[in-house]
């Protein structure tokens, strides 16, 4: 009987595990992650600093925030990275808590693995215990009223208590309240929906107080005016005006070659750019704006004709800021000025004004009318301390941005030893 040879699946160099010794390994893993964040929890925890990619000092409690500097190889660890990360994202807030509950419930399962219990049985267990924990849940829930502020401020420093704002009482509670209630957006049956990340924006400058920190009711950017001595830094009531387009020359997009015969040709060639930009800033002249922001480039002789018409103009912002400043305003963005209609001018804005805070200049649209958007200020000593006040406040405006959006219940939780 001829032999068959071998069929090969894997290569030579690996290595295949399975069985108890690599339920243990998976577990020590699980653990191990665990116990790096184990002393940042509680109200004795404490700060981690470390090292990031590019070589900057991070200093945190924030489980997510140290878990994600971390370099890990083992696939059981990874997987309790994720959790962590998915927490953050989803949750907000309870992104240590989540990795200590795993890594001891793992140890708990620990025992049944050594006798002989099969995974799939623990899982199950694990499985029933949750509808259990969550039904005991409905049961001690309480509802709140999202307009007591005291309850409020209580819930959400109950997140901050133990992280490095809480000792700055109720300063980063009332900025997170004040924030999410800002930018949201009602959805009818007593539902608020909040985009954090879309419509509420974090300038850190660093230098002043924590205690000078506030809410902005609007948007403020890193940007002056394009012709500081020739338009105004400060408009009150302000129209504005929001584009997507450039408002130069259109350049050709490859190489282009114009040959010209007479040396005239050359100036009626100027005068066709003229002539096309002059028409672009008479079709936004014609609603009489104030200030003039747009994404893209801004001509000079552009700049000319608009600073002549007493109107102040702000070129390449970011699409996000122009998104916060279209909902904080009433504007709509434009993609070509001949489009424009009455309409789709920002009437809601109080005031306009561009200011020195420390080196840089900025500029803020605020005292919106019922805005939906805004921008949260913060100061204090140092990039660093600031890194950690904004992981404080994004972690508060989760849990008041989930209170709003249940508005039915608050889960409270009572851990007994």
């Amino acid at each position: 009987m001829a032999l068959h040879a071998p069929v090969l699946v894997l290569k030579d160099s690996l290595k295949r595990e399975s069985g108890s010794k690599v339920h243990k390994g998976n577990i020590q893993a699980a653990k191990a992650v665990s116990d790096i964040i184990r002393t940042t929890l509680g109200p004795r925890s404490m700060l981690k600093m470390l090292l990031d990619a590019s070589g900057g000092i991070v200093v945190t409690n924030d489980g997510n925030a140290i878990l994600r500097e971390i370099d890990i190889a083992h696939p059981a660890a990874k997987s309790m990275i994720e959790l962590s990360r998915t927490q953050d994202e989803e949750v907000g807030d309870g992104t240590t808590s989540v990795i200590i509950l795993a890594g001891e419930m793992l140890h708990v399962a620990e025992t049944f693995i050594e006798k002989n219990y099969h995974p799939t049985v623990i899982c199950r267990a694990y499985t029933r215990a949750l509808e259990d924990a969550l039904a005991v849940l409905d049961k001690i829930a309480m509802p709140v009223d999202v307009n007591d502020r005291v309850a409020m401020l209580g819930l959400v420093k109950s997140s901050i208590g133990t992280k490095f704002t809480g000792q700055f009482g109720d300063l980063i509670a009332d900025l997170a309240i004040d924030a999410t209630t800002t930018a949201g957006v009602d959805l009818g049956q007593g539902m608020r929906e909040v985009d954090i990340k879309k419509y509420i924006k974090v300038e850190k400058i660093p230098g002043g107080q924590l205690e000078d920190s506030k809410v902005l009711k609007g948007v403020m950017f890193n940007k002056d005016v394009v012709a500081p001595g020739k338009m105004k830094r400060k408009i009150v009531n302000p129209r504005i005006i929001l584009l997507d387009c450039p408002v130069e020359y259109k350049k050709g997009e490859n190489q282009t070659n114009a040959e010209l015969m007479k040396e005239e040709d050359w100036q009626l060639l100027l005068e066709l750019e003229e002539e096309y930009i002059k028409n672009l800033c008479a079709q936004i002249l014609k609603f009489k704006p104030d200030l003039v922001v747009t994404e893209k480039g801004l001509s000079d002789l552009a700049i000319h004709y608009l600073s002549k018409a007493g109107v102040s103009a702000i070129r390449r912002l970011r699409k996000t800021d122009n998104n916060r400043i279209a909902k904080a305003c009433g504007a709509v963005i434009v993609n070509r000025p001949e489009e424009l209609q009455e309409s789709d001018v920002g009437t809601r804005a109080g005031l306009f004004e561009v200011k020195k805070i420390g080196d840089e200049y900025f500029s803020s649209i605020i005292d919106c009318q019922d805005p939906k958007a805004c921008t949260v200020l913060l100061r204090g000593a140092s990039k660093d301390v600031l890194n950690e006040v904004e992981r404080n406040l994004q972690d508060a405006m989760s849990v008041a941005r989930n209170i709003l959006k249940t508005q039915n219940f608050y889960l409270e939780v009572v851990l007994l030893n």
